[in-house]
Formats: C-alpha cells, structure tokens, sequence
C-alpha cells in the first residue's frame, strides 16, 4: 500500500469522517489544540528564557525546569492527540502541504535539541543555581535555538490553515 492510499484511508475512518464533516466538532478540536500548543509554547519559553539568562534569573534552573516541564508534558500530550484528529479528517491534503510538512520538520528539530541539551549541556542544570551566575554557552544556545523552533512550529502551524485547499476524497 502506498503512502497516498494509506492517507486517504485515515481520511475514511469513522472518527475522521466526524470530526471533517460535523460543523462544530472540527473548531472545537481545534481549539483544544491550539490552548494546548500555547501551554506548551509558554511552558518552554519559560526555561529557555531562564537558559538564555533573561528571567527568573533567581530560581535554580534545575527546579524551574522541573516543576514547569510537568504543565508542558500534559499539554504535549493533549496538542499531539488533538493535532492527529485534526490531521485525520484531512490527512492527504495535511501531508501534501509544505507547510504542514516545515512545521513537522521543526517539531523533530526541537525534539533532536531538547534530547541532545538533557544529554549533554543539561545533566548539571541542577549545579546552575547561583542568582544572575550566566549559564553555560551550550545551555544558552539550546534556550535560544528552542525558542526559534517553537515559534516557527507556531507560524507554520497557522500558515498550514491558509494554504489548505480541499481535494474531494477519492471515490
């Protein structure tokens, strides 16, 4: 089976044919996906803020990190679940959307980013405690290049709903 057919598949499941055809079912996932993108997004910018240097200065990055990645996690949780409803009522076109396809590419960059920070620069965090002391370079560099690619996750998320045009399922 080819990818194409196994999108238009997913498009032909029950809970996809719902969720495209109901009027208000679509708008109401969307929504849920979209607070829980910006818990996330906030969450995040929130420790990378602190690994640039630029707030919360006074409080252990370690500890910061620790009670805000609990908020983060839970709401990954809801947006990824919500973000595959969305894309199964409309998983050909979705695929097919280089914009779609950017937002993904950056979702993968931020991952790659964040395991290589826990795996390297991060495993002192809790050693960075010391008010207005500058954290190390590399953890700097992971805040500031995770911020860049959550916020193009974001603007390429939006641009995703202006730049989808339907295509008739195949019959």
């Amino acid at each position: 089976m080819d990818i194409d057919t196994l999108l238009r598949t997913l498009e032909e499941t029950s809970i996809a044919t719902l969720i495209r055809e109901n009027e208000s079912l679509f708008p109401w996932v969307e929504s849920f996906h979209v607070l829980a993108i910006t818990l996330v997004i906030g969450s995040i910018a929130i420790v990378d803020l602190r690994l640039i240097g630029l707030a919360s200065r006074e409080r252990p990055a370690g500890r910061l990190a620790s009670e805000v990645l609990r908020c983060t996690w839970t709401a990954f949780a809801v947006a990824a679940i919500t973000g595959a409803l969305l894309f199964a009522s409309n998983a050909f076109n979705y695929a097919h959307n280089s914009y779609f396809q950017a937002k993904l590419l950056f979702l993968v960059l931020a991952a790659l980013n964040m395991s290589v920070f826990h795996l390297f620069a991060g495993r002192d965090i809790e050693r960075w405690g010391i008010p207005d002391q500058k954290n190390p370079l590399p953890a700097r560099i992971a805040g500031a290049v995770s911020l860049f690619l959550w916020i193009g996750v974001v603007a390429f998320g939006r641009w995703v709903g202006f730049s989808l045009h339907p295509t008739p399922l195949a019959g």
